[in-house]
């Protein structure tokens, strides 16, 4: 049991020792064999140098901006940083962009829906319209937010939404319509340049979801790549969000929210004077907010710079192309969607070669990726988001992947108990007990902190439950992870 509030205080040392143990269990962030949840450019002194910045600003308070003028320079910095590689600045077609940064691409998206939302008050029940395969932060934000969602299936072989059917979903109650550059599913980017002209000849706001591709896309560009328009260089596009912390390789908790100017922007804003306090106003959900993770996000920008992140770029595409390589000269694997930017995400057409146990046989050699359920008519993939760090280790990946594909069609696909399939399918959520999932913890190993369990049972129970039994499921297991430690 580990007490963070001991009876007499701890020496720094051990404390900071006590937090290396713990350490030992996590996921390795470094070194390229992580293809999910962390961006590594494996940049020497990079990380010293962010912790540094984030300790000078890490007391600094980013709600008032006039009481901490070193936050709203470094803040500003970054958004004209990120506005200019997203085609906006003097001499654009999007000279007035404005923006701000949030804490991640979930907070950007919810006040993207908040500005698009509160820009018509007229309105009782906005909608937002999005493709399936957009991120399921948009979601997020409906459900806090009171929005409807309406969603728009996309062509299981493309994984693109059709234009038309997205015209086809706005209502007169539509706010705001979304895309994404690229989705992060399968890496493809949707068809900005006609979905922004359909939201621009019907007077809705359309925002591009380009957290997670965003400043990779249009280095990608600069080397070759090629890329279709989707900044605002396209009319018709009226915001885009873009995650510092992923391409731009910044420590977590850095996201940019840009507009194309400043009237897009004000409904995103709160302010509030009912009350004997101060006036509050926020730009962004959060009102206290430390300046560490901007000032750590300044400094790696500066020191990487512009030519830096066109060399990870070519970094990241050579990365992109060896480890797709490798999957195609798998016998029984073979690419769900073309590896064009920096996402690889594969499947199997062979049916003894169960993709979960695939993941689990791949972990097991050290290479950490994100097995995919079915969805629809979209089978089930293994997703690996790919980064400059990647590239020293393709030769490795390939010897590793074949090995791992053999071992998995030795070992056979996941065989549910007799009757569970059936089982799964008649339970409802609300029969979910806390119980229950004690006992399915302890039953497939999870939450013991024994290291990473293996996953393909847990993947296939998963796989078979409707959706709103997983979504039941996955809760209350998180719910089970999150108790205190008395």
């Amino acid at each position: 049991m580990i007490d963070a509030l001991p009876t007499h205080g701890i020496p720094a040392d051990q404390v900071l020792a006590e937090l290396r143990g713990l350490r030992q269990a996590d996921l390795p962030t470094h070194g390229g064999k992580l293809f999910a949840y962390v961006y590594d450019p494996a940049v020497p002194g990079l990380d010293e140098l962010a912790h540094s910045a984030y300790a000078l600003s890490a007391h600094v308070n980013g709600l008032d901006p006039t009481a901490f003028p070193s936050l709203l320079a470094t803040e500003n910095a970054l958004v004209a940083a990120a506005g200019r590689v997203l085609g906006a600045g003097p001499d654009t077609a999007a000279p007035d962009v404005v923006g701000s940064v949030t804490s991640g691409g979930t907070e950007s998206l919810i006040l993207a829906v908040k500005a698009a939302r509160d820009a018509h008050p007229e309105i009782t029940s906005p909608r937002l319209v999005i493709p399936v395969t957009a991120h399921a932060a948009f979601a997020k934000a409906a459900h806090y937010l009171g929005v409807e969602l309406d969603l728009v299936e996309v062509d299981p072989v493309t994984f693109r939404p059709s234009p038309a059917a997205m015209a086809a979903a706005i209502t007169i109650d539509t706010v705001l319509i979304a895309c994404s550059a690229p989705s992060y599913a399968h890496g493809v980017i949707d068809p900005v340049e006609e979905i922004a002209a359909i939201a621009l000849e019907e007077g809705i706001r359309c925002h591009v979801d380009a957290c997670f591709g965003g400043w990779v896309l249009p280095y990608l560009r600069r080397i070759g790549v090629e890329v279709p328009a989707f900044d605002f260089s396209v009319p018709g596009v009226t915001s885009i969000s873009v995650d510092l912390h992923k391409y731009a390789y910044c420590p977590k908790g850095v996201s940019v929210l840009l507009h194309r100017d400043a009237s897009l922007r004000a409904p995103q804003y709160f302010a509030y004077a009912d009350w004997p306090g101060y006036t509050m106003v926020n730009p962004v959900i959060s009102s206290t907010r430390s300046g560490g993770p901007i000032a750590a996000a300044f400094a790696t920008l500066r020191h990487i710079g512009d030519d830096g992140y066109l060399s990870l770029a070519a970094q990241t595409q050579s990365a992109v192309r060896g480890l797709a390589a490798a999957v195609t000269a798998t016998p029984g694997l073979r690419l769900l969607a073309p590896a064009d930017y920096s996402v690889v995400c594969l499947t199997s057409d062979d049916p003894e070669l169960d993709l979960f146990v695939l993941a689990d046989e791949l972990g097991a050699r050290g290479w950490h990726t994100q097995p995919q359920l079915p969805f629809g008519d979209i089978p089930a993939s293994i997703h690996l988001t790919v980064t400059a760090s990647v590239a020293p280790q393709v030769e490795a990946f390939g010897p590793a992947l074949a090995d791992a594909a053999k071992t998995a069609r030795a070992l056979g696909p996941v065989q549910l108990p007799e009757g569970m399939v059936s089982m799964i399918g008649a339970m409802t959520p609300d029969l979910l007990t806390p119980d229950m999932i004690a006992g399915l913890a302890e039953q497939f190993g999870l939450g013991d902190g024994a290291g990473a369990p293996r996953m393909a049972m847990v993947n296939t129970v998963l796989s078979v439950a409707p959706r709103r039994l997983r979504e039941r499921l996955l809760a209350e297991f998180v719910s089970f992870l999150q108790r205190p430690s008395w």
